[in-house]
C-alpha cells in the first residue's frame, strides 16, 4: 500500500505545534535523573534470552555496579537490557529504563523501578548521554550500534569530554574493530587515536574495574 504524504499545510501547522510536545519529554526527562546521582549505561540487544551468556554477563556486570554506588539505565526493553535491570534490582540499586514508543510496542521489562517514556529517540538519547558515566555496550543489533557510533563520535568531536565506552565481547565485535581498522583507518577516514576512544573487555569485573580507575 502506499504510504499517504502529508499536505505540506497540514505540517506547517503540526510541526510548531510538535516542539512543545518534544520540549515535555526534556523536562520530564531533567526532573526525573537529575537527582540519579552517578549511572552507567547498559546496551545491547533485547532478543538474547535470559539464559543467554551475554544476559548472564549483563546481569553480573549491571549488580558489581550497583555494589559500586552505581545506578544503571538501559533502554527498558527485554534481552540484554531485561538482565541488566534485573543485576541491578537484585543488588537493590536504581535500576532505570528509558523506553521508546515503537510501532513494535516495546514494553518496559519488569526489573526497572524508574521508568520514563520517550517518543523522541533524539530526546532518549541525550537522557543517556547527559547521565551516564560510562557506556557498556553488549552484542547488539542497529539499535545498539547507533547507540555506540552516537558515543564515540560525541568524543571524537569534543562536543562531550572523553568518558568510558566499553565494548563487551571480544568474539562477536572483533570482525567491526577489523573493518574499522582495515578500511576506515587505511582510507583515513578515522585517526589512529580514534580507536582508543573506546575499550573491549569481556570480564565484568574487569569492566567495573576500567569504569571506576578512570574517574579516580
Amino acid at each position: 500500500m502506499k504510504k499517504k504524504i502529508k499536505h505540506p499545510d497540514r505540517m506547517m501547522i503540526e510541526d510548531p505545534w510538535r516542539v512543545f510536545r518534544i520540549m515535555s519529554e526534556f523536562v520530564d526527562g531533567f526532573e526525573t535523573l537529575k537527582d540519579v546521582g552517578k549511572a552507567v549505561s547498559i546496551f545491547g540487544s533485547s532478543r538474547m534470552s535470559p539464559g543467554h551468556k551475554y544476559a548472564k554477563l549483563a546481569e553480573e556486570t549491571a549488580s558489581l555496579f550497583v555494589k559500586n554506588k552505581y545506578a544503571v539505565v538501559t533502554g527498558a526493553g527485554e534481552g540484554v537490557m531485561a538482565a541488566a535491570n534485573k543485576g541491578a534490582k537484585k543488588a537493590k540499586g536504581k535500576s532505570i529504563g528509558l523506553n521508546i514508543t515503537i510501532p513494535q510496542a516495546q514494553k518496559v521489562n519488569k526489573y526497572v523501578t524508574l521508568p520514563l517514556e520517550f517518543r523522541y529517540f533524539f530526546v532518549r538519547k541525550l537522557m543517556f548521554a547527559k547521565y551516564s558515566k560510562a557506556f557498556i555496550v553488549f552484542p547488539g543489533g542497529f539499535g545498539t550500534l547507533d547507540e555506540f557510533f552516537e558515543a564515540v563520535t560525541l568524543v571524537q568531536t569534543e562536543r562531550i569530554e572523553e568518558f568510558p565506552v566499553v565494548l563487551v565481547g571480544k568474539e562477536y565485535w572483533k570482525d567491526l574493530i577489523k573493518w574499522l581498522k582495515e578500511s576506515c583507518l587505511a582510507l583515513d577516514a578515522i585517526e589512529k587515536d580514534d580507536l582508543s576512544i573506546f575499550k573491549v573487555l569481556d570480564e565484568p569485573k574487569e569492566i567495573v574495574k576500567y569504569v571506576t580507575s578512570f574517574y579516580k
